[in-house]
């Protein structure tokens, strides 16, 4: 009874909130750290007043602990989604909580890459979207890939912070059940789940890097 009324339908709504947060994420913080790469003092494209105006914003909203960003964009969810609570209502601090994390391991993955094969592809006569999409992604995406495996599990950590004010998910039943009822079951079933899913996905991640590796 507890596990099908309580906790299933709770790991539901943290996957659901992870799943969405993560793709939302990824694809800003890809963004994000294109333009850095590119902009940067010995970039593809170099612009240093882009640079730097990104630069200082993704370490600004990286210094925001999770909790306080998310009660501080309350006007800005209820905007987007229509309600400041709720499971769907946490997936816009999710992303923007997130989005810097992604773009900044997406952006070391890229820098990464072998200077000389740039320099050969310049060579070929290869133009900055070839040399971006088809040499520095491809040659970076294994790295990419563990970037975004750490993103999400970031991001389970911040879905059950989610909880704490009404984010729903593990987090919200933790605090419900566990915190405020004493259910020290319940509790421990939380965390339990929680380290499983971590696992699983830190396994699984890592298993895809070692395949783009090969």
């Amino acid at each position: 009874m507890l596990l099908k009324e309580i906790l299933i339908p709770a790991l539901w709504d943290t996957i659901y909130m992870v799943a969405l947060s993560t793709i939302f994420s990824s694809i800003i913080g890809f963004i994000l750290a294109i333009l850095l790469v590119v902009t940067e003092k010995n970039g593809l494209k170099p612009n240093k007043f882009i640079f730097t105006m990104l630069d200082f914003s993704i370490n600004v909203l990286r210094s925001f602990p999770f909790i306080i960003l998310m009660i501080a964009i309350f006007p800005f969810t209820k905007l987007i989604v229509g309600k400041s609570i709720g499971t769907t209502a946490a997936i816009v601090p999710l992303t923007i909580g997130a989005a810097p994390f992604a773009a900044r391991v997406i952006q070391s993955a890229l820098k990464e890459v072998d200077l000389g094969v740039i320099e050969a592809a310049k060579a070929f006569g290869a133009n900055t979207y070839q040399i971006l999409f088809k040499v520095m992604i491809k040659e970076a995406m294994p790295s990419i890939i563990m970037g975004i495996t750490l993103t999400i599990i970031n991001l389970i950590g911040y879905s059950a912070m989610a909880g704490a004010i009404g984010g729903g998910g593990l987090g919200d039943v933790a605090i419900k059940y566990g915190y405020y009822r004493f259910k020290t079951d319940i509790m421990i079933y939380t965390v339990l789940i929680l380290i499983v899913l971590v696992q699983l996905l830190q396994s699984l991640g890592y298993l895809v890097y070692k395949h783009l590796c090969k």
